[in-house]
C-alpha cells in the first residue's frame, strides 16, 4: 500500500512541479504574478484533447501540440495585456489586476465556447497496460507522465542555466537596464519567457488531464491555488525550490488521501503554505535580497 501510494505521489508531484516551475520562471523574470497562467494550463489540455480526437494523434504527439499552442497564446496575451504596462512602469498591482480581469474573461469565454462538462481522452490513449513490481503497479500512462515531466523540467533548467539565451534571461531578470546596456533585447527575452512559461503550463495541463482523465475549462483555477503554495514553499523565483516543493506537495496529498481522508487532501497545500510563511518566510531556497543605500 505504501509503495503504491509513493509511486502515485511522485507522479502527481511531478505534474505539480512542472506546473510550478513555469509559473516560477514567469514570476522570477517578469516580477509579476500573471494569473492567466491557469488559462494556459487549461488551453494546453484542450489542445491536446482536440489533437487526439480530431486529428487522431497519439498522446506523445499531442503533448507538444498542446504546449506549442499554449506558449503562443501566452506570448499573445502578454503582448496585449502587459507590454503597455511595462513601458509605463506601472506598479505590480496594476499588472495583477489586469491579469485577474483577463483570467475571469477568458474562463467565461472558454466555458461559453466549450461547455463546463468534463471531457476525457479517447480510450485508446490508455491502452498500454501496466507493469507490476511486487505489489506496486505502474501504468504506462504514469510512466509517460513522469518521463515527460522530468524531460521538460531538465530541458528548462538546462536552457536557463547552461545556454546563452538562459544567460540573457537571467540578466534581464536581475537588472533590465544593465542588460539593455549590454545589448540584450529585453522585450524579446520577455517574449521568450512568456512562450516558455506558457508552453510548460500547457504541457502540465496535458499531463494532469491525462493523469485524472478529466479536462474542463476551470481546471486551471484548481492548479493555480497549488501553484501559489508551491512557489511560496519553494522560494519565490527559485526553480529548484519549485521542483522540490511540487514533489513534496504531490506526495503529501496522495498520502493524506490514502491514510487519512480524501476530503483533507485539498487542505495540505494551504497548510504547507501557512507553515512556510510562519517558520521560513523566504521558502526552502529563498534568500533575502541585499539592500544598498
Amino acid at each position: 500500500m505504501l509503495e503504491q501510494q509513493l509511486v502515485n505521489g511522485v507522479v502527481l508531484g511531478a505534474t505539480y512541479a512542472l506546473f510550478a516551475i513555469g509559473f516560477t520562471l514567469m514570476f522570477g523574470v517578469m516580477g509579476v504574478i500573471n494569473l492567466t497562467y491557469g488559462v494556459y494550463f487549461a488551453l494546453g489540455a484542450f489542445a491536446a484533447l482536440w489533437s487526439t480526437q480530431g486529428l487522431g494523434l497519439p498522446i506523445w504527439a499531442a503533448l507538444p501540440v498542446g504546449a506549442l499552442i499554449a506558449g503562443l497564446i501566452a506570448v499573445l496575451l502578454d503582448t496585449l495585456l502587459l507590454t503597455r504596462l511595462r513601458k509605463a512602469k506601472a506598479p505590480e498591482l496594476a499588472s495583477l489586476m489586469v491579469t485577474l480581469g483577463a483570467t475571469l474573461f477568458l474562463y467565461a469565454g472558454m466555458a461559453a465556447a466549450l461547455g463546463t462538462e468534463i471531457r476525457r481522452f479517447p480510450a485508446e490513449v490508455f491502452s498500454g497496460g501496466a507493469y507490476s513490481l511486487g505489489d506496486v503497479r505502474v501504468g504506462t500512462t504514469q510512466i509517460l507522465i513522469l518521463a515527460a515531466a522530468i524531460v521538460l523540467m531538465l530541458a528548462l533548467l538546462a536552457l536557463v542555466r547552461g545556454s546563452r539565451i538562459g544567460l540573457a534571461i537571467r540578466a534581464v531578470a536581475e537588472n533590465p537596464d544593465a542588460a539593455a546596456l549590454m545589448g540584450i533585447n529585453g522585450a524579446l527575452m520577455l517574449r521568450v519567457v512568456s512562450f516558455l512559461s506558457g508552453a510548460i503550463g500547457g504541457a502540465a495541463g496535458v499531463l494532469v488531464g491525462l493523469n485524472f482523465n478529466a479536462i474542463q475549462p476551470f481546471m486551471g483555477e484548481h492548479m493555480m491555488l497549488r501553484g501559489f503554495a508551491v512557489i511560496i514553499v519553494g522560494g519565490l523565483g527559485d526553480l529548484r525550490g519549485a521542483l522540490l516543493a511540487g514533489l513534496l506537495l504531490g506526495l503529501a496529498e496522495v498520502l493524506t488521501a490514502a491514510y487519512l481522508s480524501s476530503t483533507l487532501k485539498d487542505m495540505i497545500a494551504f497548510a504547507l503554505l501557512v507553515a512556510t510563511l510562519w517558520f521560513r518566510p523566504l521558502g526552502l531556497f529563498g534568500r533575502a535580497a541585499a539592500k544598498r543605500a
